[in-house]
């Protein structure tokens, strides 16, 4: 029943494109994502049937065949997206672990030409918010799955099965945790403006049951790296209230409520954040990095995909005892290789070089710097209306939401290697659509401002 299920769902979405042919779009995030073949035990997992490939093939001759191109624009960060997939394809061809570079190839490019394909299909802001729709609602598919997993005592590092029996890929721990705390200032967003869902009680309620579920995935996962994305979106969060001691009084009085109920294995993996000499994972990680790091000074453009294979070392972990009044240091030797980057910086470094790293860092960071751009233009404008910034335009709204949700993610890659998953690149993808509809709906308003003697008048809305 449930290959049943998610298969009449596909297929219903597939035969809507037709007439909808950004339908397909919509289909492939949902595919990549959620990964439907690993959720299902029939038909649906079977290897010949090539979901994927067949939701990107759509996604793609849909839009060259059918759809519009009208306000289509290819700006220069899709051209930074393009110049890394061709950089990790020639560090491919010549990486050190040819085979296993090759199936990480595999989806990483789909990653790549998606992202870069995203934008010129997002013309409109119907279309916008439907991608940011079913971006949220993708994650939170899982979020609300391992939510009331967590809630039934389900939870513990590592063993926290979600729609999956599968630690890898979004549903690895440190990645979902990161993933699900990115999606709350989007969600947050759709509550405020969606014309989908229109913002009513019903909206509301499901928003703050997604954002409690959101919450409880770093608890139900032990992941370190959750409980830190989530300390980030607290603090950026007060960029964007308006009552910004009212929020942090009640966000004060709520995580103090809360610590009584959190499990004893979730605080004790928390207290090992500040002390990783006596953890032998967060020890692995500091060992893998200098060990990346020397790696790049003999290999500067790279070793291809997992060339962290090559690695080995032997490290020292510290555990302190306490009996009585009397306090006694456990020092133990472990040697390890093979192990994986633990960083999306050292990801890159080691299979894309210095090159590679820097034009991912740009890319990033000029995504932020759009967005923030953004958060002024329409800021200043509200300021000018005497309206409040938060309410101002759902324009003002979705780049504080974007460059929210791409700031925590960044942290969370500090401690985990995602720096090619999808979810990061479909952000960068509605970053670019939202920059390049922002120019090209409010350039002939500027070129009237521009004539001599113009009376700048009040800046209406856009035609959407």
């Amino acid at each position: 029943m449930l290959d049943l299920g998610l298969l009449a769902f596909i297929g219903f979405m597939l035969v809507a494109g037709f007439k909808r042919p950004f339908l397909w779009v919509l289909t492939y995030i949902y595919i990549d994502l959620v990964i439907p073949q690993k959720i299902g035990w029939g038909i649906i997992a079977s290897p010949s049937l090539k979901l994927s490939l067949v939701a990107f093939v759509a996604a793609f001759a849909g839009w060259l065949l059918l759809d519009s191109k009208a306000g289509a624009r290819f700006t220069a960060r899709q051209g930074m997206i393009v110049a890394l997939l061709a950089w990790c394809g020639m560090t491919t061809i010549s990486a050190l672990y040819p085979v296993e570079a090759a199936e990480k190839w595999a989806w990483v490019w789909k990653a790549l030409v998606f992202a870069a394909f995203l934008p010129l299909t997002l013309r409109t802001r119907l279309r916008i918010e439907a991608a940011v729709l079913f971006i949220v609602l993708a994650i939170g598919t899982i979020a609300i799955n391992g939510g009331i997993k967590t809630v039934g005592g389900g939870g513990g590092y590592g063993t926290l099965h979600l729609l999956v029996d599968d630690n890898s890929g979004i549903y690895e721990g440190s990645i979902i945790s990161t993933a699900a705390i990115a999606i709350i200032p989007l969600a947050l967003w759709l509550a405020r403006h969606g014309t989908i869902f229109k913002p009513d009680w019903r909206v509301w309620s499901f928003t703050a049951a997604l954002i409690f579920a959101c919450l409880l995935i770093p608890v139900g996962t032990s992941a370190r790296t959750g409980l830190v994305a989530a300390a980030v979106l607290g603090v950026l969060l007060l960029r964007s209230v308006k009552y910004r001691f009212v929020y942090m009084g009640v966000a004060s009085v709520l995580m103090m409520a809360a610590i009584p109920f959190l499990p004893a294995s979730f605080t004790e993996r928390m207290g090992t954040i500040t002390a990783h000499e006596g953890d032998q994972s967060a020890s692995t990680r500091v060992a893998v990095w200098k060990w990346t790091i020397d790696f790049a000074r003999d290999h500067p453009l790279g070793g291809g995909f997992d060339a962290y294979r090559a690695n080995s070392f032997t490290y020292q972990t510290r555990a302190v005892t306490n009996e009585g009044n009397s306090q006694s240091v456990e020092y133990q030797t472990v040697t390890e290789s093979g192990r994986a980057y633990h960083s999306s910086y050292f990801e890159l470094l080691g299979e894309q070089g210095y090159f590679g790293l820097g034009l991912w860092l740009v890319l990033q960071l000029l995504g932020l710097w759009h967005m923030e751009r953004l958060r002024w233009r329409y800021g200043k404008r509200a300021g000018r209306e005497g309206q409040n910034p938060g309410r101002a335009s759902w324009q003002w709204g979705l780049a504080s939401a974007l460059q929210q949700a791409h700031l925590v993610y960044l942290v969370g890659a500090a401690f985990v290697g995602i720096a090619y998953q999808p979810f990061l690149f479909m952000l960068v993808g509605l970053q670019c659509a939202l920059w390049s509809y922002v120019k090209r709906t409010e350039a002939p308003q500027a070129k009237v401002w521009a004539r001599p003697g113009g009376n700048r008048p009040e800046l209406a809305q856009p035609a959407e």
